[in-house]
Formats: C-alpha cells, structure tokens, sequence
C-alpha cells in the first residue's frame, strides 16, 4: 500500500465492504444493494479516534457523573407513578427489575464495544463496524430521536418540579396556561387534541436554551456543571429514601399485582409487562457516555468503567425508590407528573417535600444537559462519514472545541418539542427508539467476535458470544413488543423519512462507497500546497488506498 501520510490525517479512510468490486456479470441492482452493507475497518476507526478535533477532557469519574447524570432523571422521577397507577401497581417494582435486567445486558454489550471503539457515535459507530451502512444509517437516525426526544421528554418533567417547587417552596401558583403543554394524546381516540387554556410550556422551552448555551460554550465546563447537580440529586434521592422510608405502609402494596382491567396494558402480568417497556427510560443514558467518547482522556480504560459503574449505581436506588414510593401512597394517587412529591405530602414532611422538589429541579437538569450533549455527536460522526450534512454538522467551534451549529439545530428542535408536546408521548417515543438501538448493540458484540476475535478489548461480556449479547437483544424485543401500538407507527415514520434522505443523499454522499469525493475534497485541500503532476499523484494515492479493499 502506499504512502499517504504527507497528505494528511484527515482523509486516512479505510473501508472493506461485504463482497468483492462490481463483478463483470454482476447487475447494477445486485452491486448497488450489496454497497448498502459496507463496513468500516476498525483501523480507520481507530483513525478517527485519533485525528478527532474535539478537546480530549474528560477523566472516568466525569463519565461516570455524565452516565448518573443522563440516567437519574425522568424515569424515576416522574415516570414510576405515572407506570405504578395506570400499569402496574406496586408491581412496578417488577416492571424496573425486568427493564433493569435486559438493560444489564446492553450496558455489558456497550461496555465491550465502547473499549473496541472509543469513537463518538456510539451505537451507529458500532453497527457501522458490524452491520454496515445501511443499519448503521438506520441506528443513528434512530439515536437522533432517543436524544432529542427524550431531552424533551425530561424537560417537561422539569417544569413540572419547578412549578412544585415554586407552591410548595413560597406558596406561588405559575399559571398552567404557560408552563403545561397545549397538545395531548388521547389514547381512546388515538388523536392529538388542544388543551382548551395551554398555549406553551415556557420552562421547559427556557431550559433547553439555556443547557444549549452551555454545551456551546465547552465540555469540561458542562461536565462540571452536571457533576455538581447530580451530587445535589444522589443527596436528595438518598435523603428521600430514608425519610420517607420511615412512614411506609404495607396495606399500599395490596393487592400487588392488580387485575387486568380488560386492556392489555393496564394491571395483570400484561401491564407489568406493559410497564417495563414504559419505565425501561428510567435506564436509558448509561449509552450517552459512548457518545463523547473522543472527548475522553483514556477511552479503552475508562467508558467501561464509566458505563458499567454508574448503571450498577442507579439500579440499586431505582429499586429502593419504587419500593418506598409505593409503600407510603397506594399507586392509584400516583398518576401525576411529580409523584416524588405526592407521596412526600401524604407523609406529612413538608420540609423534605421542598427538598426533593429542588432536588428533581437540579437533577432532571443533568439529564438534559447529557442529552443535548450526545445528539450533536452522532450527526457529527454521521457528518464525517459523508452521511448527513458534512458541512454544517462536522464544523467545530475553533475556540470552545464544541460542534456548535448542530447543538444550536439540535437545541432550537428540543426546545419547541419540549413546549408543546406532553411528557407521556415524548416518554414512549424515547423508549422504543432506545430499545432498537440496545438490540443492534447486543448483535453487534456476537458478530464482532468473530469477525475480529483478535481486536484489542478492555471489558469483554463474560459467557462467551451468544449468551448474554442474544439474551439482550431478545428481551429488548420482547419489552418492544409491548409498546403501545401509536409509539410503534411514530417510530416507523420517522424511520420512513430518514430512509428518504439516505436514498436521496446520504447513499450518494457516503465515503465509504463514493471515494471519488474524497479524492476531489482532497485535491481541493492538497492544491495551495502541491501544484501540478504532484498533486494528481496525491490523488490517485488516496483512492489506492481507499478502494484497495473495496
């Protein structure tokens, strides 16, 4: 192979697809489908990793504090009573017993990858790597939701504390008129209706602006601001947990598992099943540390122990608040969009009720933060493959080292949905897109191992190839499975319209099919530099180099 260092890092690609170059007798069909499954070589992610302009700043406790940050949020704090009164009764316990076990297995499939691959990305860089272009489109567009989604999701969780926190704290009533979403789902009608007297949800929409302004200005500084508000929420949460602890009442947990109620997701094993699916976003967040991985100090080492660590941290006090949540308020009651605080007031403790409001108001912020954090970076990877929007998402603040202009897009997204959208719609849809991901995730491990049984691996999942990966991406489909049916069609149309602009230009703007690009971007760079003949020769050498095993 020959020599190309002279015409720089950035364009040091190396891809090898599924089969061999277009065969004499081969259609134009048969050619073209195959390119959909090219995959990129682990060198030239390795490559990346190392030419990557993103500020290499952060240590393994701030990973683990970005992973707490991401998952401690929505899903305990506003999820669990909405899934206790309208699924599963106090059997929400096992609800977030079975989402925590199937979410076991992915944080062990992400912690492997994470130390084979230490690229931003996360899931889309993986499956890149394992299935090729094609899914690999396909997961990212689908991480593009779970992130933008689910910070929206949490957002208007965040304003519900808020508004508690501002009666409970000084007795003030904010207007629900601005600070509750004007559009709800009815799930009888299956159809989005107006809310006579809502016209914006003013703090959720603040927010999300706010956190936007941060994660442009830095991310060691973001970092430091979610280290801080996450040591607030584990405080608060354990302070929770043990006073409240103290007032529960045994007669709450009966009947533990309530009767079917004629639906198939209300109560009875099916609604535990039901909410598994619902409060499996309390888990979601461990996988955003994977997606600031070139902005780790030491990616192999530390993701996995970021990832697994704060996962195991956060299923511990998951438990523990489901089973004093619903022990001292009976379930029915807990259908409201700050149950901490309910089952606060029915112990009478009015001061730990001001507490955990400004504990839900601090730490649901980190939640947002990481989520806004983690969308930039799978466009950003997407960019750089050739994918999506190279020259919009791929340009890095030259003194913040931030991709600014796809965290303002991502931000401006976040903020209306987040406005106008109710928490319960935004929640599934989070949910089901995450659990897509979580399932290539698990089959990505299992084709990795024999693909490259020799690759450098930090963490590998213990129990061989097929146990724990297949057992995970089976429980992910049977928790998706149980997903409302309306989560499941948004789903596939958004799936539908990133299809769309992969045929109309992410297939045809591709790197890793299309080196004639690269060959010309690189011509266009190398020309100040190299003139005449010597230039060419450059040319020619990247596309030896690219399509050598293509």
């Amino acid at each position: 192979m020959s020599d190309t260092s002279h015409a720089g890092p950035k364009w040091n690609y190396e891809f090898v697809t599924s089969g061999a170059p277009r065969q004499p007798n081969e259609s134009s069909f048969k050619y073209n489908v195959r390119k959909l499954f090219t995959v990129k070589t682990l060198e030239s992610l390795a490559e990346d990793q190392r030419t990557s302009e993103l500020r290499k700043a952060l240590s393994v406790f701030e990973l683990t504090m970005i992973g707490l940050g991401s998952i401690i949020g929505t899903g305990i704090f506003v999820l669990t009573g909405q899934a206790a009164a309208t699924k599963a009764g106090p059997a929400v316990i096992i609800s977030f017993l079975l989402a925590g076990l199937a979410a076991s297995f992915a944080a062990l499939s992400y912690s492997e990858l994470a130390s084979m691959i230490p690229i931003s990305g996360s899931s889309y860089t993986y499956t890149y790597a394992t299935m090729g272009e094609l899914i690999a489109w396909i997961i990212g567009w689908d991480l593009t939701l779970e992130y933008l989604v689910g910070a929206a999701t949490v957002s208007v969780g965040w304003s519900g504390y808020f508004t508690h926190f501002f009666y409970d704290g000084f007795g003030i009533q904010l207007s629900p008129s601005w600070t509750s979403s004007p559009i709800i789902f009815n799930h009888t009608s299956s159809a989005f209706e107006l809310v006579p007297g809502a016209y914006f949800n003013v703090p959720a929409f603040t927010i999300v602006v706010l956190l936007t302004i941060l994660l442009i200005i830095g991310v060691k500084e973001s970092a430091r601001v979610n280290a801080l508000v996450v040591s607030v929420k584990l405080v608060v949460i354990i302070l929770f947990i043990i006073a409240a602890g103290t007032r529960i009442n045994s007669e709450n947990y009966q009947p533990f598992v309530p009767p079917n109620e004629g639906s198939f997701s209300k109560f009875g094993i099916t609604g535990i099943l039901s909410g598994t699916s619902v409060v499996f976003f309390a888990f979601i967040g461990f996988d955003s540390i994977s997606t600031i991985a070139q902005e780790s100090k030491n990616a192999q080492r530390d993701l996995p122990i970021a990832i697994m660590g704060s996962f195991g941290i956060v299923s511990v006090i998951y438990i523990a608040v489901c089973v004093v949540l619903t022990g001292v308020v009976s379930y029915k009651k807990l259908d409201s969009p700050a149950p901490l605080s309910v089952a606060v007031n029915e112990t009478g403790l009015r001061w730990l009720g001001v507490i955990v409001d400004l504990g839900a108001v601090c730490g649901l912020i980190s939640v947002i933060l990481v989520s806004l954090m983690g969308q930039p970076r799978i466009f950003l990877a997407m960019a750089n493959d050739g994918l999506f929007l190279p020259g919009i998402a791929s340009k890095i603040h030259p003194r913040f080292g931030t991709p600014y202009i796809i965290t303002i897009i991502g931000g401006a997204i976040c903020s209306i949905a987040a406005a106008l959208f109710p928490i319960d719609v935004l929640a599934e849809l989070t949910s089901v897109g995450t659990l897509l991901a979580f399932f290539l995730v698990n089959i990505g491990v299992t084709i990795l191992r024999f693909k490259a049984p020799n690759a450098r691996r930090n963490f590998k999942v213990p129990g061989g190839p097929f146990l724990i990966p297949i057992t995970g991406a089976l429980l992910t489909l049977l928790i998706l499975a149980t997903a409302s049916p309306a989560s499941i069609g948004r789903l596939f149309v958004w799936m539908a319209i990133g299809l769309v602009i992969y045929a109309f230009y992410g297939r045809r703007r591709s790197k890793a099919n299309n080196p004639q690009l690269i060959d010309k971007e690189h011509a266009m760079e190398m020309r100040p530099i190299n003139e005449g003949s010597e230039q060419s020769g450059d040319a020619e050498t990247s596309r030896t180099k690219i399509t050598k095993n293509v």
